[in-house]
């Protein structure tokens, strides 16, 4: 998927919708933009009802906890 966007004279873009339908996101979410090099990565900071159960399942035997730094 190849879109493109124009940044106005208010230096603003609007996202192209098949972007916005493919990534699922929606009028009022927030974004981070992390810096690459010449170029940028928009990504969209998630609810934390998203991140609820992430770690489900995680192997907790070699967890490392502060008491484990020098």
């Amino acid at each position: 998927m190849t879109a493109r966007a124009k940044l106005s004279t208010r230096f603003r873009i609007s996202i192209p919708k098949e972007v916005r339908v493919a990534q699922q996101w929606r009028a009022g979410q927030e974004f981070v933009f992390i810096p690459k090099g010449k170029g940028i990565m928009i990504m969209a900071v998630p609810d934390l009802t998203d991140l609820a159960g992430l770690a489900r399942g995680a192997d907790k035997r070699d967890y490392r906890d502060r008491k484990d730094r020098a």
